[in-house]
Formats: C-alpha cells, sequence, structure tokens
C-alpha cells in the first residue's frame, strides 16, 4: 500500500470508520436475480435434472451468468453424474442383503462374546455353523481378467502444472485382446494362492474344483494349523462357485462357506479391495509375453503393505454395517 493511502485510511477510522469492507454503492439494481426468476429456475430444474444452464437463460430470457448465479448460489444446486452400480435391484435384493449382513454381524458379536446369537454360515451339510475367529479363519477368493497391455486411466495420468505450462497430450489406448484370467484366494495375511488360467481359457467348475485341490494344499503349506482349526470361505455367487459339481466338492473339505448375497461386489472384499489397486498398478504397462505378465502379478501381489491384506478383510465389518444402513443398497466406497 501506498504512503498516500495509509494517510488516507487512517484519516478515515479518525473520523469513525470501523469497517474494512465498501461501502454500499448506488448503481443499477438487479431485476433478473429475484424471488420470481428463482422460483421459475427451480421449478425448470425439477422437471428435467438434466438441464443445462445456457438452455434455462434462453427458457426465461435472462442472462446466462444470472441464471447461474441462481442455480449455484441462491438455489445451492451443483450437477453430478449418476454413481454406476453393478445391477439395478429388486426389493427382494436389498432384503437378501440386509438379512445376510445382520446375521454375519450378529455373528461377530457372538465371536466377540457381545451377545448369544443366532449361528450363520453354511457347513458341511447345509446347516449353519459358528466359528470363534472368523476373521482369523477366513480366506476371501475371486477371478478377474488381467490384459497383457493395460491402457492408464484419465486420472491416474493427471500432473500438477503452472498456468503457463504446456498442457500434456494423452493419446487414446485400447487393452488388448490377449488376457488371461487370474484366481487369488488371500486372507488378513496375504496371497494364499495365485492360480492363472492359460490365454483362452476361462474358469469352469471342473477348473474351479481342480485349483480348489490346489488351494487346499496351499492352506497346508502356507497357514498351517488353519485346516484344523476349520477354514471359513468366502466367495460370491459366480456360476462356477455355485455349481453342482462344486457344492459336491465342497462338503468334502468340511469348510464353512460364509452366505453371499447375489449381486453384491460391494460386499466380496476381492472386488472393493484387491483387483481396484492391482489394475491401477498395471495401468500404462505393457507386456510382450504371458510370462511376463504372471511375473509382475506374482512381485506385485508378494509386495503390498503388510496391513494391506489385513484392512481389506476387517472392512467387511463396516461394510456389512453400510448395507444395514442403506435399506440393502450398494455400499459406496
Amino acid at each position: 500500500m501506498s504512503r498516500s493511502r495509509v494517510y488516507q485510511w487512517c484519516t478515515w477510522f479518525g473520523q469513525g470508520r470501523t469497517s474494512l469492507g465498501d461501502e454500499p454503492k448506488s448503481g443499477r439494481p438487479k431485476t433478473s436475480t429475484n424471488e420470481e426468476n428463482t422460483t421459475r429456475v427451480d421449478e425448470l430444474i425439477r422437471c428435467d435434472r438434466r438441464m443445462k444452464i445456457r438452455e434455462i437463460a434462453l427458457k426465461l430470457k435472462i442472462p446466462k451468468i444470472t441464471a447461474h448465479e441462481i442455480v449455484h448460489d441462491t438455489l445451492g444446486y451443483r450437477k453430478v453424474s449418476a454413481r454406476w452400480v453393478p445391477k439395478m435391484l429388486t426389493e427382494d435384493h436389498k432384503l437378501q442383503r440386509v438379512e445376510i449382513s445382520q446375521r454375519l454381524l450378529q455373528r461377530c458379536q457372538q465371536d466377540n462374546g457381545d451377545e448369544d446369537t443366532t449361528h450363520i454360515g453354511v457347513g458341511p451339510g447345509g446347516d449353519f455353523q459358528a466359528n470363534n475367529n472368523l476373521f482369523d479363519n477366513l480366506i476371501t477368493g475371486d477371478e478377474t481378467w488381467v490384459h497383457l497391455n493395460t491402457p492408464e486411466t484419465k486420472r491416474d495420468s493427471m500432473t500438477w502444472k503452472h498456468p503457463s505450462s504446456p498442457v500434456t497430450k494423452k493419446f487414446k489406448v485400447q487393452r488388448s485382446a490377449a488376457k488371461v484370467m487370474a484366481t487369488v484366494f488371500w486372507d488378513a495375511k496375504g496371497v494364499i494362492l495365485l492360480d492363472i488360467l492359460p490365454q483362452g481359457q476361462c474358469i469352469n467348475a471342473a477348473r474351479y474344483c481342480s485349483t480348489l485341490d490346489r488351494f487346499k494344499e496351499a492352506i497346508r503349506l502356507k497357514r498351517p494349523g488353519l485346516l484344523r482349526r476349520g477354514v471359513v470361505l468366502q466367495h460370491d455367487n459366480a456360476t462356477p462357485h455355485s455349481a453342482n459339481l462344486t457344492q459336491q466338492w465342497l462338503p468334502r473339505c468340511g469348510w464353512e462357506i460364509l452366505p453371499h448375497p447375489a449381486h453384491s461386489p460391494d460386499l466380496a472384499p476381492s472386488d472393493f479391495h484387491l483387483f481396484g489397486p492391482l489394475k491401477r498398478h498395471l495401468g500404462g504397462m505393457a507386456f510382450e509375453t504371458e510370462d511376463d505378465l504372471i511375473s509382475e502379478l506374482r512381485n506385485w501381489f508378494d509386495n503390498p503393505d503388510v496391513d494391506f491384506f489385513r484392512v481389506g478383510i476387517k472392512s467387511l465389518l463396516s461394510r456389512w454395517q453400510k448395507c444395514i444402513d442403506l435399506h440393502g443398497d450398494y455400499v459406496e466406497k
């Protein structure tokens, strides 16, 4: 501030001024931002939630900047994209999700000694049974496609820049047609089994049972004593998991199978916690051979933070509770 400006402010405050804000000034009064136009804008938006600011201004014959001010500042609207969900859930789906989440939470409360509730979990004979160390014995598994060339997402390619910095360019890249299917079984301590199908093959009931045989042997080697304590397996309702051949194989192991509601990837740890970070890690990578891709997959699964897998398993508790609070609707990230 200049010296003369300082003297001017000292004079104003000496005369009794106490505010640093601008004094009211005379000028042309606002004629567009009034109660009538505000009401009309609100009615238009309620009739068509996708209407643009430009369309509102043309329809009401008011300046675009006025329409923007009414929509954002006066009415408090903001335009957002619809949230993607895997499936339009019916009331029966939502009821099933709530019921299963409630039973699983009751099971955890019982394991902690909070209260005596009904045992849950499907045992070898189809009856519900209990296990006193649910998350210590819980193993989850699922399948996912992994491409030899996975493009980097637009979000992951964002960079910091100054106003004068040149704009970076990103060329559109398609995922490669060459891909392999990875089946991953993991618990709070890490990955127990990573099974990769060759290119051109996908999982079916017979292959899934063969994978379960290798999975059982992997448990014996990597988690000594868990087979004796009792495995609690959590997998979704995909066709290979629910096929008759698989249902005939599972009782022979004596494992407990946690109930899982249909169309619920938000309640499956592999979907909401594991595969997302994996795909982001592979974004921008291109592999010449299938062996190179498999080597990168094994390195990534062997090196995550020590708490990564534990957090994924433990977050089931909060997701079950959120599912109940949302009356069966999908749980956001």
